[in-house]
C-alpha cells in the first residue's frame, strides 16, 4: 500500500515538472519554490480513508492536536538487520544479544537528534510535553501542527463519523532527514485495541452451569439429542495447569529463572489475591513472595470508553494461565493507561527500555484495516529493539476468524500481523483421562440451541459464533522465515509477491474446551467475592504459548529465545515437535453440549442448552501442514525438549 502511494506521488510530480520548468524559463517564480524549503516525506502519515471524496474542509486553526514524533534513531536499517541476525538460527550472530543500554547506544536517537527535533517542533509553535528514548510528544493547535508537518489538516468522513487527518503526507525539514521515523496523532480517529477473549464483564458475576466433563468426554450428554450421529460429551468445567502442562509437553520444566511480562490496559485491583487463591484451589504451585510484579502508569484515561472493568478479567486470565503452565516463572504485569495504541506502545516500550522480561504475552489487538502505516512503524521499531536484546513478543491472533462476520471485510488482526512478532492462533483441545493428549482441532465454533420439544438441535449445526483469527495480511510483505513453509496460495492471496500469513503457532483457545479462571466479581447483592468460570479466546492461547516458551528457555539453560519465529519455522516438519492440528482429527464431526444459566448466575431464570460444533472457523480451515488457523501447529511433547539440545 505504501509503494502504491509512492508511485502516485511520482506520477503527479512528473506531470507537473514541464509546467514548472516552463514557468521558470519565462521568469515567473514557481509557486512555493522559495518559501517551502526541501522537506522529507513521512510515508503513510495520510490515512487511506482521508480521500478527496470524504473531505469536509479545513480543520479549525485553533483545534487542539496531540502528536508523537517517533525517533528513527541512528541506524534504522541496521537495527532491522541486527534484529534478524540475532533471531535466525542459521546466522553466526544468532543469540548474540545486546543489553538495553547497548541497544540504545547503538541504535537509539542521539542527544543531538533529540535536540534538533525538539527545536524544530518548538519553532513551529508546538509545546513539547514528553521526551522518551523513542519519541517526542507535543501538543498545540492545528495551525502550529500544519506549520511543523508541512500539510493541512482537514476533517474527513469515516463511516458515520467525522475525524481530522492530514490532507497530504506529513513531512519534516530536510535537515532532519533520517532522524524522524514517523508521526502519530495528526489524525484523531480512534486507534485502540480490544482484548481478545470470550470474557464476561467481571464487574458482574458470571458462572457456568453444569453438568460438566472433568476431562474431555468423561460425561456424555445421554439425555440430549445426537450430533453428527452420536451422543456428545458435556463441555469440560475448564482445564487446569496440570492438564495443559501435560498436553504441551512441559515435563519437569517449570520456567525457573525465566521472566515473562504481560501487557494489557488498566490493572485488576484484586490480582494478587485472585492469583494466589486460584493456585491454591487448582493444584498450581503457590506464588512465591516477589514472583508477581506490576508496573503501572500514574494515571488511567478513557476508562469508560475502553471498558476498564473488562480488562481486569483479561489480566486475571493472562496471569493465571502463565503461572499454571510455567509455575516458577517470574511474572511482571505492565498495565497501559488506556486501550489506545499510544498507551499500549508505552507499555511495550517500558519492557524494552528496561529489559523487564525475555518473553512478552499480549492478548489484545485490532483489525488490520484500522492500523495506519505510522503506527505499524512505531510498533515494529519496539519489536526490533526487543529482538536485539533477546526479547520475544507473542500476540493473540483474534477471536473472529476471518473477520467477515464481525467487520464485513476478510482481514487479519494487528499487531499480530507484524513480521516481528509471534502470532498465536487457537485450537479446541481434548485432554483425556490421566491427562493424556487426545487431539486438537482449529478453533471455530458453530452454535445451535435445543428445540422447544427437546428432541433436536434447531438449525444444526447453527451459526458461526467465534474462532481463531488468521489469514493473509494486505499490508505486510512475506517475511523470509515463512518462505517454503507457508503454502503459496495463502502467501499470495492478496499480492503476487507474497504477504505475511497469520498465525505462526497455536494453543488452546476454544471457550468450549477452555481454561478455568478465578476472579473477584461483584454479586447481585453488591458483595465482591472470588468465583471461578471457564474461559477461552486467543487471549488464552497467547499466555499459554508464552509460558511454554518459558519452559523452552529453561530447557535451553536459561538462554533467551528472543524473537522466536525463525527458530519455530526452522523446527517445522521435525518429528514430534508440533501437533499438526486439523479440523477433523477423529474422522467424524465433533461437538460438545453446553448448559448455561439464562441470567449468567443461577438457575432462577432457567437453563439454556446448546450444541457447539468444533473445527468450523468461518472461511478458514485447519488442514494438514501449515494453515491460517493454527500456523505450524501446537507444541507437542518434543517441542520443549528440542531446546534442551540447543544450549
Amino acid at each position: 500500500m505504501r509503494s502504491n502511494r509512492a508511485k502516485l506521488r511520482a506520477v503527479s510530480m512528473a506531470a507537473t515538472l514541464p509546467m514548472i520548468a516552463g514557468a521558470l524559463a519565462l521568469g515567473i517564480p514557481a509557486a512555493h519554490a522559495v518559501d517551502s524549503p526541501a522537506r522529507d516525506a513521512l510515508k503513510g502519515t495520510k490515512p487511506l480513508w482521508a480521500t478527496a471524496k470524504a473531505d469536509k474542509g479545513a480543520a479549525s486553526d485553533s483545534a487542539q492536536v496531540k502528536a508523537r514524533v517517533y525517533l528513527a534513531g541512528q541506524d534504522a536499517a541496521g537495527l532491522a538487520a541486527y534484529a534478524r541476525a540475532v533471531s535466525d538460527p542459521g546466522s553466526p550472530q544468532y543469540g548474540k544479544y545486546l543489553s538495553a543500554k547497548k541497544a540504545q547506544a547503538r541504535f537509539g536517537a542521539t542527544k543531538a537528534q533529540v535536540a534538533a527535533v525538539r527545536s524544530w517542533l518548538k519553532s513551529a509553535g508546538l509545546t513539547v510535553t514528553a521526551v522518551t528514548p523513542r519519541y517526542v510528544a507535543v501538543s498545540g493547535d492545528v495551525a502550529a501542527a500544519e506549520k511543523a508537518f508541512g500539510t493541512q489538516l482537514h476533517n474527513f468522513a469515516k463511516g458515520s463519523k467525522t475525524y481530522r487527518a492530514p490532507a497530504g503526507t506529513a513531512s519534516v525539514p530536510a535537515s532532519l532527514k533520517g532522524a524522524v521515523l514517523t508521526v502519530t496523532g495528526l489524525d484523531n480517529a480512534p486507534h485502540k485495541a480490544n482484548h481478545d477473549d470470550q470474557l464476561p464483564p467481571p464487574d458482574a458475576v458470571f458462572k457456568n452451569a453444569g453438568p460438566f466433563s472433568s476431562y474431555y468426554g468423561s460425561n456424555v450428554a445421554s439425555t440430549l439429542p445426537d450430533a453428527y450421529g452420536q451422543k456428545i460429551p458435556y463441555a469440560v468445567k475448564g482445564y487446569t495447569g496440570k492438564q495443559l502442562r501435560a498436553a504441551y509437553g512441559a515435563g519437569a520444566y517449570t520456567g525457573k529463572n525465566v521472566r515473562i511480562a504481560i501487557t494489557d490496559a488498566y490493572a485488576s485491583p484484586t490480582i494478587a489475591y485472585d492469583a494466589a487463591t486460584y493456585a491454591a484451589k487448582n493444584g498450581d504451585a503457590a506464588w512465591k513472595t516477589g514472583q508477581l510484579h506490576q508496573v503501572l502508569p500514574k494515571n488511567y484515561t478513557k476508562t469508560e470508553e475502553c471498558g476498564a472493568a473488562g480488562w481486569y478479567g483479561e489480566e486475571t486470565l493472562d496471569v493465571e494461565a502463565v503461572h499454571a503452565v510455567a509455575p516458577a516463572a517470574d511474572v511482571t504485569y505492565v498495565g497501559a493507561a488506556s486501550c489506545y495504541d499510544d498507551d499500549l506502545l508505552d507499555s511495550l516500550g517500558k519492557i524494552v527500555d528496561n529489559h523487564l522480561a525475555d518473553i512478552v504475552s499480549n492478548s489484545w489487538g485490532d483489525i488490520e484495516a484500522n492500523q495506519t502505516p505510522d503506527l505499524a512503524a512505531a510498533y515494529d521499531q519496539v519489536f526490533q529493539l526487543g529482538a536485539v536484546q533477546g526479547i520475544g513478543f507473542y500476540f493473540s491472533s483474534g477471536d473472529d476468524g476471518d473477520q467477515v462476520a464481525a467487520s464485513g471485510v476478510k482481514q487479519v488482526d494487528t499487531p499480530a500481523n507484524s513480521a516481528w512478532v509471534t502470532a498465536v492462533g487457537g485450537t479446541s483441545l481434548a485432554v483425556g483421562k490421566g491427562d493424556t493428549y487426545q487431539w486438537e482441532t482449529g478453533w471455530g465454533t458453530q452454535k445451535a440451541t435445543l428445540s422447544a420439544d427437546g428432541k433436536s438441535w434447531a438449525g444444526f449445526p447453527g451459526a458461526f459464533t467465534s474462532g481463531a483469527g488468521g489469514g493473509t495480511s494486505k499490508t505486510v510483505p512475506q517475511p523470509y522465515y515463512q518462505k517454503n513453509v507457508v503454502p503459496k496460495a495463502l502467501a499470495t492471496a492478496n499480492n503476487a509477491a507474497g504477504n505475511r500469513v497469520v498465525p505462526d503457532i497455536a494453543a488452546i483457545a476454544d471457550p468450549n474446551t477452555g481454561f478455568l479462571v478465578g476472579q473477584t466479581q461483584t454479586f447481585p447483592d453488591g458483595t465482591e467475592q472470588y468465583s471461578e468460570y471457564r474461559i477461552g479466546g486467543t487471549s488464552l492461547a497467547a499466555p499459554v504459548i508464552a509460558a511454554v516458551q518459558a519452559l523452552a528457555q529453561e530447557a535451553r539453560g536459561g538462554k533467551a529465545l528472543g524473537f522466536a519465529n525463525p527458530a519455530i519455522y526452522a523446527e517445522y516438519g521435525k518429528k514430534g515437535v508440533f501437533h499438526d492440528v486439523t479440523d477433523n482429527p477423529t474422522g467424524s464431526g465433533l461437538a460438545v453440549a453446553r448448559v448455561d444459566f439464562a441470567n449468567g448466575l443461577d438457575a432462577k431464570d432457567g437453563l439454556l442448552y446448546s450444541v457447539r460444533s468444533l473445527g468450523k472457523d468461518s472461511s478458514l480451515s485447519a488442514v494438514k501442514g501449515y494453515d491460517d488457523v493454527t500456523g505450524v501447529g501446537s507444541p507437542a511433547g518434543g517441542y520443549v525438549k528440542s531446546y534442551a539440545k540447543k544450549h
